[in-house]
């Protein structure tokens, strides 16, 4: 079966993904308002009645800002930590309110959502990952390394929403104060584009066929900067970069059978496709 993955904004300004197939999907994060998510999906042919729930990776603004007003209007059921959930201080129904923990396989009808622990400056951070069985998608953002959990899960993708925040250069040159910097770069903060061109080199699996590289730092980095770096060395692996006030187009990430003489395996085809496709 197909997914179909976009982010329907990526950055400090916001974080918000979409994974789903053709009849349910979740959001990782809500960092953008009610409105401005139901405006991008409608924009990309998505309809909200397919999104069955919302995941809560922490507590910081830029990824809640929308969780209580679409839970409330689409009766939206949310997956957050209890730590995350009492730091965030956000009003969810009980009724709506799940909670889960490292590991935890939460099912939303054919789509299996794993979450598992991250390095961030966050009370009780989680990263994750989703599977229909066939097609494995990854959200990996506000990572400050590239952890033993982040390697084994995203060896596993298909497709994988990547952080490459910042470049070490510019951050180290520009003129936020000493102790941002250190926070930024201390390992519990973001993911360098070189941390992250380390990962996808060293850990890509043979079915990895699109990276969508996201929360890019609108002062210390440029998508230019990190399209070029990433491109150069990218082979059969498809780049998207996501933008800070913007959705990007629905990807289809559909798996394919692909026969030798020697072995076969499993891979993915992604294209980008948008009102067609549903």
């Amino acid at each position: 079966m197909a997914l179909y993955i976009t982010s329907l904004n990526s950055g400090s300004n916001g974080n918000c993904y979409y994974v789903g197939n053709d009849d349910e999907a979740v959001l990782v994060d809500a960092g953008i308002s009610c409105r401005e998510t139901e405006k991008r999906m409608k924009r990309l042919g998505l309809p909200m009645t397919r999104v069955k729930a919302i995941f809560v990776s922490h507590e910081h603004g830029d990824h809640i800002t929308g969780v209580a007003g679409l839970s409330k209007k689409f009766q939206l059921p949310v997956y957050i930590t209890k730590a995350t959930h009492t730091a965030a201080a956000i009003p969810i129904a009980n009724e709506l309110l799940h909670d889960f923990t490292h590991e935890q396989v939460a099912a939303i009808g054919k789509l299996r959502i794993t979450a598992f622990t991250k390095c961030h400056d966050a009370c009780d951070p989680h990263s994750f990952f989703i599977s229909d069985g066939d097609v494995n998608v990854g959200v990996f953002t506000d990572i400050g390394n590239a952890c033993d959990n982040i390697i084994r899960y995203f060896k596993k993708c298909h497709a994988v929403f990547l952080e490459s925040n910042y470049c070490e250069d510019m951050l180290m040159k520009g003129s936020y104060p000493w102790h941002l910097k250190k926070r930024i770069s201390g390992g519990e903060g973001h993911l360098s584009n070189r941390q992250a061109l380390d990962l996808f080199l060293q850990y890509k699996g043979a079915q990895l066929s699109h990276l969508i590289l996201s929360h890019l730092s609108k002062n210390n980095n440029s998508p230019e900067l990190v399209e070029r770096i990433f491109t150069e060395k990218s082979g059969d692996v498809k780049i998207t970069i996501a933008p800070r006030y913007n959705e990007t187009p629905v990807l289809r990430i559909e798996p394919v059978t692909i026969k030798s003489s020697i072995f076969e395996k499993r891979v993915v085809i992604t294209s980008p496709q948008q009102l067609s496709l549903f």
